[in-house]
């Protein structure tokens, strides 16, 4: 990689013209991603991708004028001080205020090039163009300005804003909870069953944890393979599964891990407290984020681990 100050005039203005129609293809990505979901937040990366091919035109009519048609191949990866980000517009699917601020961080980025790359211009052509750039960018850095403009206006970013809020919900809160659920009730009964006919510890300890990673194991690839989410944009369906898969197994290890406690009765209680713990916590998030009434789905939890409860003590006790 090269340093910034051993760039001949001739190998910055090629990079400044690689930056810009890199950018303006990073937008049209993040334009095409958000399409389905955000028309009006596509329409602003659309015109964005524009300004940046118009941003290159100008720029290569000048270097053309000053050193010919042969355009050097030089990147940003090919030289020091460019900020190494995760190439986020091949992801699918595109989250809103990720991708909102990616390209807050790409203007500022490219802005502070230009002037770096002004400040080492000797030609008065060539730094003006760059300062004029600069400005230019410095005018749509800040993406929340440009989005509040007529294309993006309140109606439409508060229906973008709710469109994001479903997503993350089908993505992330509705897999994670019902995963939560298993995990924190299904594993009640074997769990209990063993503490109660073993009265051991460590035994029932090992049958928690197997109960707890079986079902973590069994539920994530019974989400994974449910939906491939091209039809409910639920979104990818090995995302779900790991989220569900790890929230089941977390479930079962909240009221397992107190049995690593030598005493019966101690570990028993403290595992108790735990159960209580978690189903307030899944009727809490259920109310939160399902629109459930707080004492609705705190009764439908509790009696239902009350339920699975009551089924392991007497299964181990019989």
């Amino acid at each position: 990689m090269k340093r910034f100050a051993d760039l001949t005039e001739q190998e910055v203005l090629a990079l400044a013209i690689s930056n810009e129609e890199e950018d303006s293809r990073i937008y049209r990505g993040f334009a095409e991603g958000l399409r389905a979901q955000f028309p009006a937040s596509a329409k602003v990366f659309d015109e964005m991708a524009d300004e940046e091919v118009v941003h290159r035109t100008r720029l290569f009519d000048l270097y053309r004028e000053k050193f010919g048609e042969y355009l050097p191949l030089i990147r940003r990866q090919d030289v020091k001080g460019f900020i190494k980000a995760k190439p986020l517009w091949l992801m699918s699917p595109l989250g809103l205020d990720e991708v909102r601020k990616y390209a807050e961080n790409m203007e500022f980025e490219t802005a502070r090039f230009y002037r770096k790359a002004a400040e080492t211009a000797r030609d008065a052509s060539v730094r003006q163009l760059l300062v004029e750039l600069a400005e230019a960018e410095d005018q749509h850095e800040s993406l929340a300005h440009k989005l509040t403009e007529q294309i993006l206006t309140q109606g439409a970013r508060a229906k973008e804003d709710e469109t994001s809020r479903r997503m993350f919900l089908l993505q992330y809160v509705q897999p994670g909870l019902v995963g939560l659920m298993d995990g924190s009730v299904s594993t009640l009964a074997p769990l209990f069953a063993a503490a109660f006919a073993t009265h051991n510890t460590w035994e029932t300890f090992l049958v928690g944890m197997a109960a707890s990673v079986g079902a973590g194991i069994s539920m994530g690839f019974a989400e994974a393979l449910s939906d491939d989410g091209s039809l409910t944009g639920r979104g990818t369906p090995w995302l779900r599964g790991t989220v569900c898969g790890l929230m089941t197994t977390i479930g079962g290890l909240g009221h397992t891990l107190p049995y690593l406690i030598p005493d019966f009765w101690i570990a028993t209680v403290v595992s108790v407290i735990v159960v209580a713990v978690e189903l307030a916590a899944i009727s809490y998030i259920r109310y939160r984020y399902m629109d459930t009434p707080f004492l609705n789905a705190a009764f439908q939890i509790v009696v239902g681990g009350v339920l699975v409860f009551l089924a392991g003590i007497l299964i181990g006790s019989a």
